[in-house]
């Protein structure tokens, strides 16, 4: 049973002692972080008497001796009394701190692994520490810091915080007491495990798709457990510590709230304003207009903003704190090219310096259109239009999706009675929608609503876009319906490196940790397409005859021609897609960027060629090459 010692000695006093020679800060070169280093605890624990004198003639040399004998010692051949009594023993559990040395086969390799572990945990700290210093340092988040910033060498190593540790280090080695700086060392380990352990869980609760964590057995309650867990373990070590630490910690935080530095950690608290903005947005459409609570919910066409400052300034004296004003700003044709991200950035600034409202980040940045199935016959201005629509896009910096379903999105033909096959249902009598008594029409249930069992999402990453096509599927299987699918990842390849390839793209997919294994390379893409798959898949050709006949300026044969051989690998990519994902519950294409010398109509007849003769839903799809995917070192 324990056997507590003096005034400090009690459970937690010795877990305080302990808990630092356990384990490290997000440290792998800490070696004594092994669990099996409690086994040594109850080894030497079964081995070892709590006292003894190291005197050799303390032993019990006749048992029916008169001298007073009492305990596990006697028992063991060996009286150690009168030095416990007195408390002046020198050996043992209770008194020795070398009690490893003393049971071992060869002391001396106890002491070198002793002063291994120490040296290669301390020079990892005080190599790691003042590089994380140097990086507070010239984020200019607190004064009087920056001296440490500077870096030297090739490396940018940074002497300064190398000397400001070492004098750290030094003072608390002068205290010549390890009982003393271990509960101190416990308290910065555990606040530092707090900290942590609370930010996996607030990054889990804010669902953002950028938190992907790779341990397999991860859960958000465990997190918020070791949280409140270590905070606890803080006020039962030290409390006076614990309250001291939670001081700095607060007022370290409650400055950098004040200062607002420029500096973007991409924190969950972000994701979490996020969260709670959009849902406070969505649930604003369920609540009906009543007149106790009318705002004026303003959308006021001022042009640039700082051009009418008066005019922003009369609006947001009514709407402030209370409703919504917009600030709209029509740009004409010739004025597109005014039209940029670090413009509308510095309207945004201009807005909060005069602290009137605005949306903020609710804006959209993907859009998303249905296709246009009626390309072949509909009037000349309505698909120039729809391509338009396009190219406006992509020149505003926007991602592009066009979702395509078997038998087309629009239902106007199944509310005169007709079933449309690409909306598929479990029930028969629920494929097409049915008027109410009010003459509403009902519900319709889509294919996207039923449970897609073990069909796999194909994904043909034809080009980087910066990562939206594969953040799509990612985030379908977060779903339930989708959660049994699998996503297949097919890319282009040659034959003879087509191993390469594939293990070069899941080692890319494991960086960004996302659970796709599942690598097809395609060694035949660039081959040529069958004749009669290119009789078919061309089409437009036909519409485009049609064209040159009747508008001879707008596309000739040399245009034809020379984007042939294009033509010819869309031909191919269907063929392979119709081919592999017959199965399959949704594809995913990468979706060819519109050029100023291909004709609308070859455009689109490649856009129907790709996605032609499927059986389920596709999706064109292009990002606007920045980056959505967040790269995890490993």
């Amino acid at each position: 049973m324990p056997d507590w010692r003096g005034p400090q000695g009690n459970f937690f006093q010795m877990f305080a002692i302990f808990f630092p020679s356990a384990i490290g800060i997000l440290s792998g070169a800490n070696i004594s972080g092994d669990l099996k280093l409690l086994r040594i605890s109850a080894t030497v624990g079964a081995t070892m008497l709590r006292d003894a004198s190291g005197n050799v003639s303390d032993a019990v040399l006749v048992l029916n001796s008169s001298e007073m004998c009492d305990g596990l010692a006697c028992r063991l051949g060996w009286n150690f009394s009168h030095c416990a009594v007195t408390q002046t023993c020198a050996f043992g559990l209770a008194n020795n701190f070398q009690v490893l040395s003393t049971v071992s086969g060869f002391w001396p390799l106890v002491t070198a692994g002793i002063f291994a572990a120490s040296l290669s945990s301390a020079l990892a700290f005080l190599v790691s520490a003042p590089k994380v210093f140097q990086c507070l340092c010239r984020d200019n988040i607190y004064p009087y810091i920056g001296f440490f910033a500077k870096g030297y060498g090739k490396n940018d190593e940074p002497l300064r915080a190398y000397i400001l540790t070492y004098l750290i280090a030094v003072a608390f080695i002068l205290i010549a007491q390890l009982n003393a700086i271990a509960p101190l060392i416990s308290n910065f380990f555990l606040c530092s495990y707090a900290l942590i352990n609370f930010s996996c869980f607030h990054a889990s609760i804010t669902n953002s798709p950028g938190w992907r964590p790779s341990f397999r057995f991860y859960s958000r309650w465990a997190a918020l457990f070791g949280a409140v867990g270590s905070v606890v373990l803080m006020f039962l070590l030290t409390w006076w510590a614990a309250l001291i630490t939670f001081s700095i910690i607060l007022f370290l935080l409650g400055y950098v709230s004040y200062r607002k530095p420029e500096v973007n950690w991409g924190s969950s608290v972000q994701a979490g304003r996020y969260n709670m903005a959009l849902s406070y947005s969505v649930s604003l459409s369920g609540v009906e207009d009543h007149v106790k609570n009318f705002r004026p919910q303003c959308l006021v066409l001022t042009g640039p903003p700082n051009l009418r400052p008066a005019l922003v300034d009369f609006v947001s004296s009514f709407t402030k704190n209370v409703s919504l004003m917009i600030c709209g700003d029509i740009l004409m044709e010739e004025d597109k090219a005014l039209l940029s991200q670090r413009r509308a950035d510095r309207l945004v600034k201009w807005l909060n310096h005069r602290k009137a409202t605005g949306l903020g980040k609710l804006r959209p940045n993907t859009l998303i259109m249905g296709f246009k199935t009626n390309w072949r016959e509909c009037a000349p201005y309505s698909m120039q239009d729809y391509i338009t629509t396009i190219y406006d896009t992509f020149d505003s910096n926007y991602g592009v999706c066009l979702l395509r379903a078997v038998d087309g999105l629009d239902i106007s033909e199944e509310m005169e009675g007709e079933v449309n096959q690409a909306f598929e249902t479990d029930d028969p009598d629920q494929g097409s929608p049915e008027r109410n008594s009010d003459g509403r029409i009902g519900q319709t249930r889509t294919v996207f609503q039923n449970k897609q069992g073990k069909k796999s999402i194909d994904v043909y990453w034809i080009c980087d876009d910066g990562g939206l096509t594969l953040l799509v599927p990612y985030l379908l299987m977060r779903r339930r319906r989708w959660h049994g699918s699998k996503v297949r990842l097919f890319i282009a390849g040659d034959q003879h490196n087509m191993e390469d390839h594939r293990g070069e793209m899941i080692s890319l997919l494991q960086k960004f940790r996302l659970d796709i294994h599942d690598v097809i390379v395609m060694t035949d893409s660039e081959r040529p397409p069958h004749s009669r798959n290119l009789r078919e898949g061309l089409q437009g050709e036909a519409v485009l005859q049609e064209l040159k006949e009747n508008h001879p300026w707008k596309v000739s044969d040399k245009e034809l021609e020379a984007l042939r051989l294009k033509s010819e690998r869309k031909v191919r990519l269907n063929e392979i897609i119709r081919k592999n994902s017959k199965q399959a519950a949704l594809v995913l294409v990468s979706l060819p960027v519109p050029q100023t010398d291909c004709p609308m109509v070859l455009y689109m007849a490649w856009l129907d060629t790709l996605t032609s003769g499927l059986h389920c839903p596709a999706l064109l799809i292009r990002g606007n090459q920045q980056n959505v995917l967040t790269f995890y070192c490993q």
